[in-house]
This record gives C-alpha cells, structure tokens and sequence, in this order.
C-alpha cells in the first residue's frame, strides 16, 4: 500500500509468492549486476518522490538526494547533531561555491515529549534554520530544509518510499533497536548510521559496504563514560574550526539555539560533538557516490531491499512461536 510501484516490480520479478513468504526476497540479490533492474529501482524512486511532492503541495527538488531523518526526537538521538551537520554542510558551501555537491533535501519529523524542552529547541533551530537556508540564493538549487508537521502512518507512507538516505544516528550503546530503520531498507533507502539498534543487524545482513557507519563503537562510548571526568564539547569546539564556526551558529539562531549550545558545551554525554566531523565526512561520501556512480548506488538499495525480510512481522512472530511461546 505504501510503496505499490515497488510491489509491483517485485512480483514482476518473484511472481506473487513472496507477499506470504518475505524470504524471497533474498532471490533479489541475484539481479545486483543487471542493469534494468537497478535502474527500475532508480526510477521507481524518482515516482515516490514526485508522488511525495503532490501530495504534499511542497516545492522540492525530486532530483535531489531526500535525506530524511525521522524518530522520536531526543538528545540521544542526535537531531541536534544532524542540524549541525547541515550547518557545517551550510557553511562549506558558502566559503566553496564550486564544492563538487549534489543537491540535497533535508526533511525531519517526528515527535517528542510536550514537556521536553530540549526537543522542542531542536524543532524550533531546525525551522530557523531552514528559513535562513531556504531563502539564501547562494545556496539555492543546493540545498533545502523541510520539517513534516503532524508526524503519522499517513505521512510515512509518503515520506519513507521517497528516502534515498535514512538517517539512523543514536550514540552508539542508547538505542535498544528501531523500526524505521527496516522500513527505511525495505523500500531501498540506504543508511547513514551509527553501529546502535537495529543497524547492529542491518549491517550483519547487507554487509558493511552496503550501509554508510560512523562514529565511536558501544565499547569506546562506555569506556569514556567509566574512565572521562570532562564530557563537554569544549575540546571539540577548541580542535575543529569548522565545528567551532556551526556552534557559533547554532548559539545565534534564536534563544532556543543558544539553550543548545550551553548544553552541549556543558556536558556532551552523548558525543554529540565527537561524532560530528566523521558524520559530514559520511555524508559527503554519500553525496559523491550518488552523483558520480548511481549504478553503484542503485545496486546497494537493491541489497538493503532483499535483505529486508528477516526485519518483517511476519518472521518475528514465526518465530516467536516456534522458539519461545509454544516451546
């Protein structure tokens, strides 16, 4: 119902058996070389996006990247770090105005505690954030900033099969696992992420030359907790000009950005800061892959999409069934 162009293709490609049994779709991997069908899957995503966009009424690039991060909003969770990224991105491209990038759409959505204050601060940069990108003509055509109100299924189902990155960023060791993240993958998004949740198992199945990982490991994350006495991000700010340069942003735009600012300054437990450089590096790699080699990036969402299938409801309660309630 979400994706009926993708469904489609599959059956075209599986017959109509895999509907009632997912592991079938593992035979997709064996069409990783074949052009006509990578580039089904390219345009099969360029009508997600256009479909996006009309139902939507708004007024995006569907050429560019969709960068699309939705989950509960959260420190841990790090959309603060994803719209600091995009000010690094901002400010990049400003100082190198023939930077080889791709154009990118940049959406958020999700929802939050209504007492969370620090949750409501990101919403409230995010969108000051985008009023300031969006009408800057220096970058127009390269980047632009959409945050989806009212975050529900409906709009899943219209923003997720047109995601071309899914942004999956927890501090590695906070995330218990995830859902989106598989929703993402089936539907032949591929994922920018941290080894944490769900992208533990995402990266055992499509291999780690099929999802794009960054920053500290569970194992060094925990380590600083029991041996660091200073969490802040003032080392971070103090070492990388270029993050120094997006906290001063951050601390400009609005009250709500300098609240941000003097928590992450204070006491960076989620490694906000740390992770931050390796997070636009990653991101540019990304940015790189899909302008310079679609065939390449094709045939790694077509990877995600057949490796889909052990995240489905329908293998978990099998399995549930056979292993633990009626064992």
């Amino acid at each position: 119902l979400a994706n009926p162009d993708l469904t489609r293709f599959i059956t075209t490609i599986l017959g109509e058996g895999w509907k009632q049994d997912l592991k079938q779709m593992k035979e997709l991997e064996q069409f990783h070389d074949t052009g006509a069908v990578l580039w089904t899957i390219n345009d099969i995503k360029m009508l997600n996006k256009q479909r996006f966009i009309r139902e939507t009424g708004l007024d995006l690039n569907p050429n560019s990247i969709f960068d699309v991060q939705i989950k509960r909003i959260h420190m841990y969770k790090r959309q603060i770090m994803n719209v600091l990224r995009i000010m690094m991105i901002y400010n990049d491209l400003l100082e190198n105005p023939e930077k080889e990038f791709y154009p990118m759409t940049f959406i958020m959505a999700g929802k939050a505690a209504a007492s969370y204050r620090s949750a409501k601060n990101v919403i409230k940069v995010f969108n000051k954030l985008a009023k300031v990108i969006n009408n800057d003509e220096r970058v127009n055509g390269k980047m632009k900033l959409v945050f989806i109100e009212d975050y529900n299924v409906s709009k899943a189902e219209l923003i997720i099969p047109a995601t071309d990155i899914s942004e999956q960023i927890p501090t590695a060791s906070k995330e218990a696992s995830g859902t989106s993240n598989m929703k993402f993958m089936m539907n032949g998004a591929l994922t920018l992420g941290t080894l944490d949740g769900a992208n533990v198992e995402i990266t055992e199945y499509v291999g780690e030359e099929n999802i794009f990982l960054f920053g500290l490991r569970k194992d060094e994350v925990l380590n600083r907790y029991a041996t660091w006495t200073d969490l802040s991000g003032r080392y971070m700010v103090k070492t990388n000009n270029k993050i120094e340069k997006a906290m001063e942003m951050l601390k400009q735009i609005d009250r709500a950005g300098e609240e941000l600012y003097w928590e992450l300054m204070s006491n960076d437990h989620f490694f906000t800061l740390t992770d931050l450089q390796e997070y636009v590096d990653k991101t540019y790699e990304m940015n790189s892959l899909y302008k310079n080699n679609r065939r390449e990036w094709n045939k790694k969402c077509l990877i995600n999409i057949a490796n889909s299938f052990p995240f489905t409801t329908d293998r978990t309660i099998k399995q549930y069934g056979d292993e633990i309630w009626f064992k």
